[in-house]
């Protein structure tokens, strides 16, 4: 074990208080268990307030713009747009928003939050900014567990609630004044999983009276984890509490708002919504303070990958990464939940094997069927989803290095460069290409792949080796018979040569043994060369593109050709390419021959 040498012995676990001990989570009959998730709640990103006050260079109103034009696109309808109390910039982006209605640049069907303390001046500076705005939500808050209320607030129970009760008493009086703006109202009690679950429905439901709320005019209370303290079950029971307990539960949109401390950020939200929540922010790939906040990206493709539609567009997921990569001025993690540039990657031989099959069956299954393989089913091993779904394309789903196998190999070489080498040639590739990877310790791509194999299995068949043909012919005899005519050199000796066989192989294995040169066709396959590599676009089936023609690097017309032949007492693959599937044939021989040779 190591061992901190600043701290002799075992890490002082004894420190911590386990959660049951900070909260009271009540007895129920809880149902959250047995509930499925069959729609998706109301999204609500929170990157340009709360991710925003987590960035070490806040966003300026330029980048701030641009996110919000990214979150319309993508299909958000509440958007919190900033805390305008708390910086200039915050209040200048709200007076922006405002100043731009007139242009639709603010949708109709999109609207703006905004967060504010329970402070009366603080609350006044943010109807300031929505001033001009047809629809806001305004977001009122303040912390309510008994570590806040003791340490940061100083302030009882009675204490905390008059506090609310005022503020909340302002934002119904200012709302009022703008009988032309549709003002709704938002509450959240900050450290709501450290609060005591009576207290948090004393509070939440003396505001759903004091705002009169209704079904057609609902009030928002959100529910945060502001800090994770326990399993995301606990969460989900502290959740269906308060939803099964609310009064005027019809008039209660019930949003939650996950951090990710623990990193279940994501389990908590997805529990909490089987729990009764109804709404859920976060952020775009989970940025926030900390840990950050739950990554409503996740969410939302979570629940896609089970047949759910999210009401959301991420069907080019590599261009909202851009945005929120520019805005954000941080990256996503190539690791990250689909979005970052591995997830759908496969070094590993065994997945690679799977994941090739498995997009040839798809491929198959979707011709059967007679639709497109983009909206076939999708059963792909190791693939949760289609990356073309969204917009990823299947170049980088299949990557080879020293841990790959001849599945990963062969796909490469098929998708990109036309060439189906036959499955008992496969693992002799393999072996070539790890024997590089293992000396170089580096991936290899497509295009590494392909001169690998044209060194290796090519070349010898092309005149580079101890056996080769200067010039040959074939024809047949009178009884059908073929006859194959050479000049052969073997090493250092040339000389004509000449076999006869049932076929054009048989002929040339005839004229070699001859020549002394014994051999024997084991295994033989040739195939047209007429798929490439396709790129730019998202692939239905390997080798082909959606959206838009494949750009082919194989060239038209030829073809490919492999032979496995026992030379003496050893065996070798070897392989040929040309115009001519005759000449491709005995390259492929010669190609054994003399890798037999060299081995």
């Amino acid at each position: 074990m190591i061992r901190n040498p600043q701290r002799p012995g075992p890490m002082p676990h004894h420190r911590y208080r386990p959660f049951q001990e900070r909260v009271h989570v009540p007895e129920f009959d809880r149902r959250w268990p047995s509930a499925r998730l069959e729609s998706a709640p109301l999204w609500v990103p929170v990157d340009l307030r709360d991710g925003n006050q987590a960035l070490a260079e806040p966003m300026d109103t330029d980048r701030k713009h641009r996110f919000f034009d990214l979150l319309v696109r993508t299909g958000f309808k509440e958007i919190e747009v900033g805390y305008p109390s708390a910086s200039r910039a915050d209040f200048d982006f709200v007076r922006h928003l405002a100043g731009l209605v007139a242009s639709g640049a603010v949708p109709e069907d999109v609207t703006p939050v905004v967060f504010t303390p329970a402070r009366p001046e603080l609350v006044e500076r943010t109807f300031e900014a929505v001033d001009g705005l047809p629809r806001a939500v305004v977001h009122l808050y303040i912390a309510t567990s008994p570590v806040w209320r003791e340490t940061v607030l100083g302030r009882d129970r009675a204490e905390v609630r008059r506090t609310v009760h005022e503020a909340a008493t302002l934002m119904a009086r200012l709302a009022e004044a703008r009988p032309g703006a549709d003002i709704r109202f938002q509450f959240s009690p900050e450290t709501f999983n450290l609060t005591e679950p009576d207290y948090v429905l004393e509070l939440c439901d003396g505001l759903t009276a004091l705002w009169d709320a209704s079904p057609d005019r609902p009030v928002t209370h959100n529910l945060p984890a502001t800090v994770e303290i326990a399993t995301p079950n606990v969460y989900a029971d502290q959740i269906e509490y308060v939803h099964r307990h609310l009064a005027r539960r019809d008039s209660v949109i019930l949003s939650v708002h996950p951090h990710n401390d623990r990193g279940t950020g994501v389990a908590c939200a997805e529990l909490a919504v089987l729990a009764g929540a109804q709404r859920v922010e976060g952020c775009l790939f989970g940025n926030g303070e900390r840990t950050g906040n739950v990554d409503l990206v996740t969410l939302a493709l979570n629940l896609y990958a089970q047949g759910v539609d999210p009401m959301l567009d991420l069907s080019d997921i590599d261009a909202v990464r851009d945005v929120v990569e520019h805005c954000n001025r941080l990256p996503v993690h190539p690791r990250h939940p689909y979005a970052g540039d591995l997830v759908h990657t496969a070094f590993s031989g065994t997945h690679q094997d799977a994941i090739s099959k498995g997009l040839a069956r798809h491929a198959k299954d979707a011709a059967e069927a007679g639709i497109p393989p983009e909206l076939a089913p999708w059963n792909v091993p190791y693939l949760p989803l289609d990356p073309a779904d969204l917009g990823r394309g299947y170049e980088a789903v299949i990557r080879v290095n020293s841990q790959s196998g001849k599945g990963g190999v062969a796909h490469l070489l098929r998708t990109h460069h036309g060439l189906d080498l036959p499955e008992r040639m496969r693992p002799d590739v393999s072996r070539a290409v790890q024997a590089v990877t293992d000396d170089s310790g580096c991936e290899a791509t497509p295009d590494d792949l392909h001169a690998l194999f044209h060194t290796a299995y090519l070349d010898p068949g092309r005149g580079e080796g101890p056996v080769a043909l200067e010039s040959w012919s074939t024809d047949r005899d009178a009884d059908g018979g073929h006859r194959f005519t050479c000049v052969l050199r073997v090493g250092d000796r040339t000389a004509p040569a000449e076999g006869r066989g049932n076929g054009p192989l048989a002929a040339l294995a005839d004229a070699l043994a001859r020549a002394e040169v014994p051999v024997d066709v084991i295994d033989f396959a040739e195939h047209a060369v007429t798929t490439g590599s396709t790129r730019g676009s998202a692939g239905a089936t390997p080798g082909s593109a959606r959206g838009s023609a494949a750009v082919t690097t194989g060239s038209a017309g030829e073809a490919a050709a492999y032979a496995e032949c026992r030379v003496g007492d050893r065996t070798a693959w070897g392989a040929g390419v040309d115009t001519s599937v005759l000449t491709a044939s005995v390259q492929a021989v010669l190609s054994a021959v003399n890798r037999a040779y060299a081995a």
